[in-house]
């Protein structure tokens, strides 16, 4: 089922992107007349809720058309390194999927693979996640610490069959914690997507789980969940990181570098920050770019 569950994501994400890369091509002709230009921007889906507001001041500024797809990030790596673009014939043109100008991705490896690949110009470090523990409101299980989650009769709710890193990363940090084994004895729910199962939490069928703190930012759980800090000594480290880079086919290559450049500064990083996510200009980010090595390639 998981494999299935990855293969249909990739078949959407291949659909979406064809759609957005067409819907382009036919703006084109009027694109033309109008002088406006068009910047393509794929990112994982977790980045989506900032990406999609700092999009849309970049293009009020710059004064362009951002297509933009956001999407599982496995699907999004493999179909940038494919060797062959898929094709869609539209009317005499051909028009290529499988790229974009701009991707923002999630583990470093990743954009490095992409580098060394000759499919990437640059990247630079975008932002870090972190995982905090969510109780219901009032925290009716008195939880502190990750420890208070092997108690008996402690009702953990989780993800383990969630898409990478959702679940497996969850999973490597309560292992890191010592504490792996006496939480899932604990646990009520073992779902396969991290935001359903934020129902039974705030519902109080549940009394405890660990998500990212970008999560609990999001429209439909903000101020529905107490949070507990976790230590960061506990975090995997390859899922944390998120980088953006300009791809070596990007069609108009200022554009993209602009992009780029609005996104990682103060003003385009705000909208992370707001979305639950540790900017790489803050001091914490600075910090994190040294200690996991998010340099370019």
């Amino acid at each position: 089922m998981k494999t299935q569950g990855n293969s249909t994501s990739r078949r959407t994400f291949l659909k979406t992107a064809l759609a957005s890369t067409i819907g382009v091509a036919m703006s084109g002709g009027a694109a033309s007349a109008s002088s406006q230009k068009y910047l393509q921007v794929w990112s994982c889906g977790g980045l989506a809720e900032a990406m999609i507001p700092a999009n849309a001041l970049f293009e009020k500024k710059a004064g362009v058309k951002i297509a933009y797809t956001g999407a599982f990030a496995a699907a999004l790596g493999k179909s940038l390194l494919r060797t062959s673009a898929v094709t869609a014939v539209l009317g005499k043109s051909l028009v290529e999927s499988g790229q974009t100008d701009v991707f923002a991705g999630r583990v470093l490896d990743l954009a490095k693979k992409l580098r060394e690949a000759g499919k990437m110009e640059y990247f630079k470090p975008l932002c870090f996640t972190s995982y905090v523990i969510v109780t219901p409101r009032g925290n009716p299980a008195g939880i502190g610490a990750l420890e208070d989650m092997t108690k008996p009769g402690v009702r953990v709710v989780l993800a383990p069959e969630a898409s990478p890193p959702g679940g497996q990363a969850v999973q490597a940090l309560l292992k890191k914690a010592g504490v792996q084994e006496a939480v899932m004895k604990n646990a009520v729910v073992q779902g396969s997507c991290v935001q359903r199962t934020m129902d039974d939490v705030i519902s109080a069928k549940g009394d405890v789980s660990i998500v990212e703190l970008r999560i609990t930012r999001m429209r439909e759980f903000a101020g529905k969940l107490d949070i507990v800090p976790i230590p960061e000594k506990f975090f995997p480290p390859p899922p944390l990181t998120f980088t953006v880079g300009v791809m070596k086919n990007a069609r108009d290559r200022a554009l993209a570098d602009a992009y780029v450049e609005f996104v990682t500064s103060s003003e385009g990083q705000s909208f992370f920050e707001a979305q639950g996510f540790i900017p790489a200009i803050s001091e914490q980010g600075r910090e994190l770019i040294e200690k996991l090595g998010v340099k370019d390639v």
